[in-house]
């Protein structure tokens, strides 16, 4: 029996989780169904942009995300700090993107007098609804339901669109959250989507470089993903302790690694970041691959395995042999 999110989900442990939707039987999310000669390829487009709207609502900060035929990876970031920062009006501003919110929070907007008994109400729904602006299921089940209605109206059908829950791993360490981006950044290559990082659309490694190129050229562009800020340091800005060229390369060099007349060889170019996070380029090769199939749940090392089975209150402790081969 799956286990429920309140188990999965531990701030405390880490802020950081891969999600997965997947289309439920044949149903295809985007691209051309070999099936019925649909071409749904337009979707792609209305899904990328969704989930990055989305991102500027939720304190939630979109690490990397890739949009395949017939499903979606996210890896997320709870920025609990934001939504702690926010003011009451904001919350309430933020809310109201998403739903109505309720006559008494309208009439707040609206500068309209309540009673004592209306604020002390409207404050515990506020409260509610900042908690809400930071959960990931709240955040998937707005993207999804937006998707699977806008698709089954286009499809003139209804019933159900999704597998079911959305899948979720939590990324407890530097490794395994830059191992699972360029699983995510890599996924169009592994389908033969796309032949290079640059040319796979509705990707964030497509927007990665196209953020790198603009810093060539001393463009500055507003960027919806979270941030690279570079290696650990004291003042250390919020964002991926990673710089985003090595994080470019890296996933360049994985994609060439992966070429069938490269299978099983380590180029010599490997970058110096895997060292740095002790991760074997054999592991890393296999995971970026394999990430979903050979982890389940709780991804990092055993001691930050370890750490968050404690906090969420589990006897048993899930994928350590997995976690004890690739994370060492």
């Amino acid at each position: 029996m799956p286990k429920p999110r309140y188990a999965q989900v531990s701030l405390e442990a880490t802020p950081y989780y891969h999600c997965v939707s997947r289309c439920v039987r044949r149903a295809f999310l985007c691209g051309l169904d070999p099936n019925t000669g649909e071409d749904y390829e337009y979707r792609r487009k209305l899904i990328e942009d969704k989930i990055l709207e989305l991102s500027d609502i939720f304190a939630l900060d979109i690490c990397a995300y890739s949009v395949m035929s017939n499903h979606y990876h996210l890896v997320l970031h709870v920025n609990k700090d934001k939504a702690l920062n926010w003011s009451f009006d904001e919350v309430i501003t933020r809310w109201h993107k998403l739903y109505k919110g309720s006559f008494i929070s309208q009439a707040y907007l609206k500068n309209e007098s309540l009673h004592q008994s209306q604020m002390k109400l409207l404050k515990e729904t506020v409260s509610t609804w900042r908690k809400r602006l930071m959960d990931i299921s709240q955040f998937m089940w707005v993207l999804n339901e937006a998707i699977a209605r806008g698709a089954n109206k286009a499809d003139n059908c209804t019933g159900r669109f999704w597998e079911g829950r959305f899948k979720s791993q939590a990324l407890l360490d530097e490794a395994s959250v830059l191992t699972c981006m360029a699983y995510v950044d890599l996924n169009p290559i592994r389908a033969v989507m796309a032949e290079t990082p640059e040319t796979s659309h509705y990707t964030s490694i497509k927007q990665r470089v196209g953020q790198l190129k603009a810093k060539h050229k001393k463009q500055h562009p507003a960027s919806k993903l979270f941030k690279f800020v570079g290696n650990a340091r004291v003042n250390m800005p919020q964002g991926l302790s990673f710089k985003l060229n090595d994080y470019i390369k890296l996933v360049d060099e994985t994609g060439r690694i992966m070429r069938a007349d490269k299978r099983g060889f380590i180029n010599n170019n490997t970058p110096p970041i895997l060292q740095r996070l002790n991760i074997e380029p054999e592991n890393w090769l296999y995971l970026t691959k394999n990430f979903e199939s050979k982890l389940k749940g709780l991804v990092g090392s055993v001691t930050k395995l370890k750490q968050a089975c404690i906090k969420l209150g589990y006897e048993r402790t899930p994928c350590l042999s997995s976690c004890k081969n690739y994370f060492t």
